[in-house]
């Protein structure tokens, strides 16, 4: 079944890996406007077959924003019902990885995405609640400041 169509989500064992890039530029933070729902987002998107989901993650950024990608940390690995997303079929666990830019151009719009731009976190746009919550941005500045956390996971 591929991402994005109804199943049995009573299958414990049906899930997909969703991952999302964390770019920061001084106190900003990268984001862009969904298609689905026109909220904004950190880049990312489903996890493809034979990419490992940092190969996905860099891939979304280029997708979505035109921008060039290294991840260079996994901050956190979320289960979706253990924290305040809405419920949504399917199940997934997220990945979040900081990322810094290593090339490119920012486009301002892909096939995937209406907008793109460095963000102040005091002054987001409205947020794709499906994809980040509002708390997330602010927290990954934590994470990323702090080399000496580990990896946060449930």
């Amino acid at each position: 079944m591929l991402p994005g169509k109804e199943i049995d989500d009573r299958d414990p064992g049906r899930y997909f890996i969703d991952v999302r890039a964390i770019v920061f530029r001084e106190n900003t933070v990268l984001l862009a406007r969904e298609c689905a729902d026109g909220r904004w987002s950190v880049p990312g998107g489903w996890a493809d077959v034979n990419s490992s989901p940092r190969e996905s993650a860099e891939r979304e950024v280029r997708e979505e924003t035109g921008l060039q990608v290294r991840a260079t940390r996994l901050l956190a690995l979320h289960d979706k019902r253990k924290r305040d997303y809405p419920f949504q079929i399917p199940h997934a666990h997220k990945a979040f990885f900081l990322c810094e830019v290593i090339g490119g151009q920012l486009a301002q719009e892909t096939l995937e995405t209406t907008g793109t731009g460095f963000f102040e976190l005091d002054r987001l746009p409205p947020l794709s609640q499906d994809r980040i919550t509002e708390k997330q941005p602010r927290h990954f500045v934590e994470l990323a400041a702090r080399q000496d956390l580990p990896t946060e996971f449930d």
